[in-house]
């Protein structure tokens, strides 16, 4: 399936660039924005940034749409938006306050 592809392509984006904690939420039936939401955390602006730039190019050379990328600038949350797979990367401190496990927590988490 493409989808558990862009999903392998944008886990390893983010274990590439030392994303910590990342965790994959099972979105089908739950929500209608995508399949899956990835969900990882670094320790700095720029870190935060080279996830997400790292996700953005690997979907493309691969042959995936990139839909759209919000909140690079600030780097604090981007969310990366590719279709199938929306990944969540975020600053470390900002994290546990929007805490999107919980609010998603009728997701199933897929292991690594």
């Amino acid at each position: 399936m493409a989808k558990d592809t862009l999903l392998q392509l944008a886990y390893q984006a983010a274990e590439d660039k030392k994303a910590e904690d990342i965790v994959v939420l099972n979105m089908e039936g739950i929500s209608m924005l995508a399949d899956y939401f990835l969900i990882c955390s670094a320790n700095s602006d720029r870190q935060v940034q080279a996830i997400a730039r790292e996700m953005m190019d690997k979907a493309g050379e691969a042959g995936y749409n990139v839909k759209s990328a919000e909140g690079f600038d600030a780097a604090r949350w981007i969310l990366v938006d590719l279709g199938d797979v929306v990944a969540h990367v975020f600053h470390r401190d900002e994290r546990s306050y929007y805490n999107l496990e919980r609010l998603w927590r009728d997701a199933p988490e897929l292991e690594a």
